[in-house]
């Protein structure tokens, strides 16, 4: 995360799941995940578990990358 704000990441996770042809219906039956806790998971306070975070990106065909930073 460019920013290191994880509020803002699941804010963006979330508006993509919702934008996904089918919507958050459509990812809760990959994840097998109930659409109101992604709901819940991936609203204004959200705080999901990062197995759903994982769910969900697999769900939207994305993938998730760590990298060294150039600083460290």
């Amino acid at each position: 995360m460019a920013s290191g704000d994880a509020s803002s990441f699941i804010d963006a996770l979330g508006r993509l799941a919702r934008a996904k042809k089918g919507g958050m219906t459509q990812i809760a039956k990959e994840t097998g995940l109930a659409r109101e806790s992604l709901y819940r998971a991936l609203g204004k306070d959200g705080n999901p578990e990062l197995m759903t975070i994982l769910k969900v990106i697999s769900a939207l065909g994305l993938t998730l990358e760590a990298k060294m930073q150039s600083n460290a």
